[in-house]
């Protein structure tokens, strides 16, 4: 298969380009920076290099994006020609080069507000079907591109499956209070509970979605480390949420009194991935026991393939307060 994957020198798109290379399969990269992956360098919103890119293509994998961290240091324009106007370009380029299926990588970033339980309410339970609430202007651009791609789903006839991944990415937490109070270590684990995905899971997700895409037609989908959490436990996760964690998985005591770690006193979202493992066929191996697992082995929490591609950033520029300033 002849693949074509945008974003192809980020964090996501180096790890698809580096899964496809390894199963043989024909991968075009296309991204705005250079890389041993991008042999387009442009921009997706730039109508004459994607029309390019994507000739003779048999699925578009589109991760390429202006992200969070990025609110506040671009403009909202910039947004909207990336995430908006550059995956137009992509899903029209690809109905006429005769594109079978268009894998776009979005974020539960879209959800918003909806993620954020009032004080005494429950934690949320986060499905698909969940409305959205967008809090600034990466989550509206991201839904907005979403909606572009079930348009053409329903009125082109183009295979689309939209992935909304939690987080994944290898940098410090932008919130300061979490990186002064926890090893970044520990709070990573933490969030694989109920709200972070390891990379190699996320690639995954990416390989089931190219295969189902032509039978689902069109699917949006949560992409995260499967919870050990039930809906029973929502009350409890904002009051004690340690108390939980113990109850779900008691050997995370010991692992996490031998190296200091906590788990956070509260948890408020709890995102729910039964509909991608049950309709993509998706198995993702990376869970919070598993990692305890693994800690208790002394291994590594993270994947080689995570490992292995590292930390790409989202500027050029370093920032004293934070991996990027939050708006």
């Amino acid at each position: 298969m002849r693949i074509l994957v945008t974003g192809s020198s980020g964090h996501l798109g180096e790890a698809l380009m580096l899964r496809f290379q390894q199963m043989d399969h024909e991968v075009v990269g296309l991204d705005t920076t250079a890389s041993i992956f991008t042999r387009h360098q442009a921009s997706v919103a730039d109508p004459v290099a994607v029309a390019e890119a994507i000739r003779g293509v048999d699925a578009v994998v589109h991760t390429a994006a202006l992200h969070k961290p990025h609110v506040a240091t671009h403009a909202r324009q910039e947004f909207v020609d990336t995430n908006i106007s550059g995956t137009l370009n992509l899903l029209e380029n690809s109905v006429a080069a005769g594109v079978t299926r268009f894998i776009y990588t979005s974020t539960t970033s879209a959800f918003g507000d909806a993620l954020v339980p009032r004080p005494h309410e429950p934690a949320a339970w986060i499905t698909e079907d969940v409305a959205d609430r967008p809090k600034n202007i990466y989550g509206v651009t991201k839904a907005a591109a979403e909606d572009l791609c079930e348009l053409f789903a329903r009125r082109r006839g183009l295979p689309c499956i939209v992935l909304r991944t939690s987080r994944f990415f290898p940098e410090a937490d932008d919130n300061k209070d979490i990186r002064d109070s926890y090893d970044d270590a520990n709070a990573k684990v933490n969030e694989f509970l109920y709200r972070r995905v390891d990379l190699e899971d996320v690639v995954q997700a990416h390989l089931c979605a190219i295969e189902r895409a032509p039978d689902i037609g069109f699917g949006r989908y949560i992409v995260s480390a499967t919870s050990p959490f039930t809906m029973a436990d929502l009350a409890q996760l904002r009051l004690d949420a340690p108390a939980v964690v113990a109850r779900h998985v008691p050997r995370y005591v010991d692992e996490y009194q031998r190296r200091g770690w906590t788990i956070f006193p509260t948890i408020d979202r709890v995102y729910v991935n039964e509909r991608a493992r049950n309709e993509l066929g998706w198995h993702p191996r990376h869970t919070f026991s598993e990692l305890i697992e693994r800690l208790e082995q002394g291994r590594e929490f993270r994947s080689p393939l995570t490992q292995s591609v590292g930390s790409k950033g989202y500027h050029s520029q370093a920032f004293i307060d934070g991996p990027y300033p939050v708006e």
